[in-house]
């Protein structure tokens, strides 16, 4: 019996798709797609930050329509379908990956794991991120990026993380800063995301526009959460202004969303598992947040977003037109700090009226 390894739908270890599906063999079959080559994409985390670079498929695929994407990641849950071989980061995919020649490896990610696994792989050409000989993170030269302009993006970027007044300077935003270090210039490409086929009914209330709160930031970066209060008085004024408000958040913010819940009159319908929450934020028109994983699902499902912003630079952001960015009117001295060290909170001076108002601007627009 025929077997065509060289076919990109080939497994080895479990029927492929076109027998799943249509009972195929390889003879004859004609979904056959010969595998031109392999690419390696190396993005472990945050998930927020895995999701904000699937804009990356679109040139990649372009460029090598014919070779197998392996993408390696520590939440293989965020990926898209059209991404052929989804790897979670594990010791097996580590054995696999330093056994299998790729023609590129594109590696992201700075953490000494990620640049160890780039650095072991067997690739003509690497770009990003290696492993130095100091067993640190270094950013590809020239010669194995094959592309001086990639270098040198990798070489920026490496800057950035190195030096707050670097990064403050930079003008760059994330998308524009790794598509230059995969060789690729940044058009406007979107998010790519997968709508969940059949998410919970959710009981929200019906004719009105549906505002989202993602009243929460994760437990790490304090820094950046919004007081509790001005939750509540927002919550409170978008109601009686006729729209529709309902409480997003995960299992650290079930409290805070249930005492808002009962203060302020919103809709909070629970926490959910990931794909549920993504079909949770894509029943909201307008969602308002800090920099979390909820803001890069918002953009993915192309809702508008009011953006809480006070660490970070505000230019690393693509909204791709349909948002807001909203800083507090006493200047942050926290850069990229996950615990606030002023000796007065800065988000406090982020005024309801002020994300009220940016959230009417949002759903006034087309």
């Amino acid at each position: 019996m025929e077997v065509r390894r060289e076919c990109r739908h080939f497994r080895a270890d479990v029927p492929c798709r076109p027998h799943k599906e249509k009972g195929a063999h390889c003879a004859g079959c004609a979904d056959y797609a010969p595998r031109a080559g392999r690419i390696l994409l190396i993005k472990l985390g945050a998930a927020g930050d895995v999701v904000r670079t699937t804009p990356l498929l679109e040139p990649l695929r372009r460029a090598h329509p014919d070779h197998v994407l392996t993408w390696v990641t520590q939440h293989p849950e965020l990926l898209p379908s059209v991404v052929d071989d989804p790897r979670i980061f594990d010791a097996a995919t580590v054995l696999w990956a330093s056994r299998t020649a790729f023609d590129l490896v594109l590696n992201l990610d700075k953490d000494r794991e990620a640049c160890a696994l780039a650095a072991a792989v067997d690739a003509p050409l690497k770009r990003g991120f290696t492993l130095g000989d100091d067993g640190l993170c270094a950013p590809v030269d020239a010669a194995l990026a094959g592309d001086a302009a990639a270098a040198a993006a990798a070489a920026d970027k490496f800057l950035t993380g190195l030096f707050d007044d670097v990064s403050r300077a930079n003008t760059k935003s994330y998308l524009e800063e790794i598509f230059a270090i995969a060789g690729f210039v940044f058009a406007g490409q979107e998010y790519v995301l997968d709508r969940p086929s059949d998410p919970p009914a959710f009981d929200l209330p019906a004719g009105k526009a549906v505002v989202g709160l993602n009243t929460g930031c994760g437990g790490r970066w304090t820094s950046r959460l919004w007081p509790e209060a001005h939750w509540e008085d927002l919550a409170r004024d978008l109601s009686d202004a006729g729209y529709a408000v309902v409480l997003l958040g995960g299992p650290q913010e079930d409290e805070r969303n249930r005492r808002l819940a009962a203060a302020a009159g919103a809709c909070y319908p629970g926490h959910f598992p990931l794909r549920d929450f993504i079909g949770l934020v894509d029943r909201c028109d307008v969602v308002v947040t800090a920099v979390t994983m909820a803001m890069h699902l918002a953009i993915g499902l192309r809702k508008r977003l009011v953006l809480f912003n006070n660490i970070f630079n505000p230019a690393e952001f693509e909204l791709y037109g349909r948002g807001a960015i909203l800083a507090p009117e006493q200047p942050c001295s926290c850069y990229f700090s996950p615990r606030c060290r002023a000796d007065s909170f800065c988000m406090e001076t982020l005024r309801p009226a002020t994300v009220r108002a940016a959230v009417d601007a949002q759903l006034e627009r087309p």
